[in-house]
């Protein structure tokens, strides 16, 4: 039996999901999770095979949730679910050392063999957002930039962002205007809107 840990802020949603999974006769979802915070307790307290994580989660989003899990728990399985087919994130989700990425939306059948074929060794992901992902190429942002950019989507000024970062003032605007540039947005409200657009936020 294969055991399972299903991680997802929206309750309606993991449920759902918990239960088609359950249908399949060698899966067991053993465990599930509203934050992505409480994902590698979750996993060491169940001993999972497998994790199933959603990008949009509070506490810990999913692809930081994958990176912890894959440093605590080198031995568990970790597969990318999303509503958002952004070629960034899938990206992101490779790096942070997941084994599969797939959307919501696919059929439950592709889940379960998602699954299984991840305990295989195999690495699965959706076609369609591999090909977009090579279409895209890789974010122009350098971590730093992105972590800049990041702090100012909520409206922080240069002083906040200063403050929160460690950063001088003068380091934070330039680096505001390097991701302008790089995203050839005309502000950094744009910049962050496009840098969500294409998951490299």
């Amino acid at each position: 039996m294969i055991r399972v840990l299903l991680a997802e802020d929206q309750s309606m949603v993991r449920e759902a999901l918990a239960a088609l999974l359950s249908l399949e006769a060698d899966l067991d979802v053993v465990a599930q999770a509203a934050r992505g915070d409480e994902v590698v307790g979750a996993a060491r307290d169940h001993a999972v095979d497998v994790a199933l994580l959603d990008i949009e989660m509070p506490g810990l989003s999913g692809l930081d949730a994958a990176a912890a899990l894959r440093a605590a728990l080198p031995g568990v399985k970790i597969v990318i679910l999303t509503t958002f087919g952004r070629p960034g994130y899938l990206r992101r989700a490779m790096e942070a050392g997941a084994d599969a990425f797939l959307v919501k939306d696919a059929p439950a059948a592709r889940l379960a063999d998602a699954v299984r074929r991840v305990l295989r060794g195999e690495r699965v992901i959706d076609p369609v957002l591999a090909a977009a992902a090579l279409a895209d190429g890789a974010s122009p942002l350098t971590e730093r930039e992105r972590e800049v950019l990041g702090a100012a989507a909520d409206g922080s000024t240069n002083a906040e962002i200063a403050d929160a970062l460690h950063l001088s003032q003068g380091t934070v605007r330039n680096y505001l205007s390097l991701a302008i540039q790089k995203t050839a947005a005309r502000n950094r409200a744009e910049a962050v809107r496009t840098a969500r657009d294409k998951g490299w936020l």
